[in-house]
């Protein structure tokens, strides 16, 4: 069905027909390309998935954070249960039985071609990678493993006693008192960590230890790779028995301004990777900082809707007053609504686009134009607004009868 808005002609597909008697929404995923959609159904006492529309085999229970989609879009996989063992199901194919599969498992690799995830036999955990079981320790690390970018390579944490250790293509790392999470950089070649040693951490880069603090982030923290590979920023924390915990950002090895905290998960390069931007606060205000520039204080600054254009000259993200949330681009503010989610670029840079609710409807703003109301527009479980070129855009939408639509929009 097609149907023109103002500028923006709309199609629509029907993909899914939702059961909410046996649903359980938070399951709920979109794949990446938010052409699909999976989630969790009940019947009786038995759980089962439902992809596209298709009900899968039926288990005593499906394990938390799943089903997942591969990055392509083109295969599922999740974690079942049946009696006392725990298993993968990838595209319907159940792996081998073990007594526990850990948490935030199974991952794809970048590329879709191989799986990975932590189990337990016994008290002895191990990685398994492509099938293929790993070395026994004493655990695996929460959020581990993780392939990297160019899909070759496989990094997870271990326990060895109470030490934590990195194991890098089955090569360990040195042992710490604790360790946090790893991350692989763009070009796959370089690796950095937190680590803990008394109560004291830093970030290890390279197997480089970088300057001890009281905390990398909040909690175990995690640093990040500029786009390049070549820059790495963290957040780091300082303890004042005087004036409080300060929060400050670490780049390149260089210390910026105090602030009574930092955003978690805020931190981004620009894409080009020369510009840095954050969220901050000082006292019960928030704002943004890039390139070390000061913006308006809001009420709050919402974590994760901090972004740089692509061409990395234009910043966006989406800010709190009272009870109403805008989105701030280029330091000019949009009109205020209740909720906002989604903002997104266009390829070109020259467009912002973003969902929202007012009342029972949801929709879909480009440009500041609002587009057409549905019952809700679709950000669950991975639902976001993609542009296919810097005039077409398209999302998930849910209408009353509780179908999940496609829905393309050209923008004239």
């Amino acid at each position: 069905m097609q149907e023109k808005l103002t500028n923006r002609i709309v199609s629509e597909r029907l993909i899914a027909q939702i059961d909410f008697s046996s649903w359980i929404p938070e399951t709920f995923k979109a794949s990446p390309d938010s052409k699909r959609v999976a989630y969790v159904a009940h019947v009786s006492n038995k759980l089962f998935v439902v992809v596209d529309g298709k009900e899968g085999k039926q288990y005593d229970n499906i394990g938390y954070g799943t089903p997942i989609f591969s990055p392509d879009s083109k295969r599922v996989a999740y974690v079942a249960h049946v009696g006392n063992k725990w298993f993968v199901v990838v595209d319907g194919k159940e792996e081998e039985q073990y007594d526990g599969i850990g948490k935030g498992a199974p991952i794809f690799s970048p590329d879709s071609k191989r799986v990975a995830y932590g189990t337990r036999v016994g008290n002895k955990g191990f990685v398994v990678v492509d099938g293929k079981e790993g070395k026994q320790y004493a655990g695996i690390m929460k959020g581990t493993p993780i392939f990297s970018p160019d899909s070759k390579r496989v990094a997870y944490g271990a326990r060895v006693g109470n030490k934590g250790l990195m194991v890098v293509d089955r090569e360990e790392g040195k042992q710490y008192d604790g360790i946090g999470d790893l991350i692989f950089s763009p070009d796959s070649k370089r690796v950095a960590y937190g680590a803990r040693v008394g109560n004291k951490w830093f970030v290890v880069v390279d197997r480089e230890e970088g300057k001890r603090y009281d905390g990398i982030g909040r909690g175990k923290g995690t640093p990040i790779f500029s786009p390049d590979s070549k820059r790495v920023a963290y957040v780091a924390q300082v303890n004042k028995w005087f004036v409080g915990n300060k929060q400050l950002m670490v780049v390149d090895g260089k210390e910026g301004k105090q602030y009574d905290g930092i955003g978690r998960g805020t931190l981004i390069f620009s894409p080009d990777s020369k510009r840095v931007a954050y969220g901050a606060q000082v006292g019960n205000k928030q704002f943004v900082v890039v390139d070390g520039k000061e913006g308006k204080q809001y009420d709050s600054f919402m974590g994760g809707s901090l972004i740089f254009s692509p061409d990395s000259k234009r910043v966006a993200y989406v800010a709190q007053v009272g009870a109403n949330q805008l989105v701030v681009v280029d330091r000019k503010e949009g009109k205020r609504y209740g909720n906002i989610g989604d903002l997104i670029f266009s390829p070109d840079s020259k467009r912002v686009a973003y969902c929202t609710q007012v009342g029972n409807k949801g929709f879909v703003v480009v440009d500041g134009k609002e587009g057409k109301q549905y019952a809700n527009i679709v950000i669950l479980g991975g639902g976001r607004i993609i542009f296919d070129s810097p005039n077409v855009l398209r999302y998930l939408a849910l209408k009353i009868d509780a179908g999940i639509y496609l829905v393309e929009e050209r923008i004239e």
